[in-house]
């Protein structure tokens, strides 16, 4: 199987599957010097663990992480970062019914068009666990921003018809509530929809907005390396994701020019400003200094207990209970994921962006 590597510089390799020994994460091309343990890697994976809540998968795993290479005295030593989590609490039997089947929503189809076989238990590859290596990665990827003054802001925006009032939306809420809304009223609503649903046997779907700060002008390349569009292949390749934005987004095609245009100034310091922010901090494809405003719709979790109509790899059309234990809603777990794939996108950009001038070269090997 190839495409399981993302990057150019500072470049990943996940591997591993849901129901297997573990999963995880080769990175290659991290600098070496970046402080760096073991913390700063659990902190990111405890907020896609499951069984949270209510409004996630039961399965209980710890996630642990071990950093098993490119670590010495607690700095990169600028070697391949090889990091592991081991599966702890796979119930393969669960999904030993199924491959003979074909689940509405899932890869099964399409995994066996493509290879001629799968791994049905939990989904393999196609598991939402694959993303605990992109989550890892995405921390160091993040702690090295860090250091540039890059921060993130990442939180559920809406789940079904209910959507955060940012009027209403305070950071410190995110942390509050299971949902990771920022919006305490619009969680509470959230809430009561999701019982709803799970009453009914049924999921739901949601958006995850994601606020990047500190991003200097200058990042991405105008053609083939966009920044928008390198940011949207790194969060449409998150399995669930069926929808993807910057700034204003499909909004902007409502607007007229005069509405969507963000007018520039000089501030105090004579550095140039923007009055508003419908591009979402993006211009030709390059950072342009203000925050980059990014959003991804995640489509409704497919594995349902409400009765559904499929076929078999006989030929036969068959109705199905998907058993197992499945998330009511992904979005809340999906937060750290999108802003993994966001942090190593910057990431990787912004040292390929090191080449960009010949000053930048220059004065990189005049300090040698």
């Amino acid at each position: 199987m190839s495409g399981s590597t993302f990057g150019t510089i500072f470049k990943i390799t996940t591997w591993g599957e849901s129901h297997g020994t573990g999963v995880g994460v080769v990175i290659d091309g991290c600098p070496a010097g970046l402080p760096l343990c073991e913390a700063d890697i659990q902190q990111y994976l405890n907020r896609r663990r499951p069984g949270q809540s209510r409004f996630s998968t039961p399965r209980q795993e710890a996630d642990e992480v071990t950093i098993q290479s490119g670590i010495f005295e607690g700095r990169t030593t600028g070697t391949p970062i090889s990091m592991a989590v081991f599966n702890k609490n796979q119930r393969s039997s669960d999904y030993s019914e199924i491959a003979s089947y074909y689940r509405p929503g899932h890869a099964d189809y399409t995994f066996d068009q493509k290879y001629g076989f799968r791994d049905y238990r939990g989904g393999g590859r196609s598991s939402a666990r694959e993303t605990i290596g992109r989550v890892a990665a995405g921390a160091v990827a993040a702690k090295l921003l860090e250091q540039m003054g890059i921060h993130f802001l990442t939180y559920v925006k809406s789940i079904g018809p209910i959507t955060c009032d940012p009027s209403l939306s305070h950071a410190s809420e995110i942390e509050n509530n299971p949902l990771r809304m920022p919006d305490a009223a619009a969680a509470a609503k959230a809430r009561q929809y999701l019982d709803d649903c799970m009453k009914a046997q049924n999921s739901s779907g949601g958006v995850v907005e994601c606020i990047v700060s500190g991003v200097p002008a200058g990042i991405g390349e105008p053609v083939f390396r966009k920044l928008d569009s390198e940011l949207a292949k790194a969060v449409f390749s998150i399995g669930a994701v069926k929808g993807f934005e910057i700034g204003d987004g499909f909004e902007a095609a409502k607007a007229t020019g005069k509405d969507n245009n963000d007018a520039f100034y000089y501030d105090e310091n004579r550095k140039v400003c923007k009055k508003t922010n419908h591009a979402g901090g993006i211009l030709g494809g390059i950072s342009d200094g203000s925050d980059i405003i990014l959003r991804a719709a995640f489509k409704p979790t497919p594995s349902i207990s409400a009765q559904q109509e499929t076929v078999n790899r006989n030929g036969e059309t068959i109705t199905i209970h998907v058993k197992g234990r499945h998330d009511p809603v992904i979005v809340p777990r999906a937060v750290v994921v999108v802003e993994a794939m966001a942090a190593l996108t910057l990431a990787d950009l912004m040292l390929a962006d090191l080449g960009a001038r010949m000053e930048y070269v220059l004065d990189f090997y005049k300090k040698r």
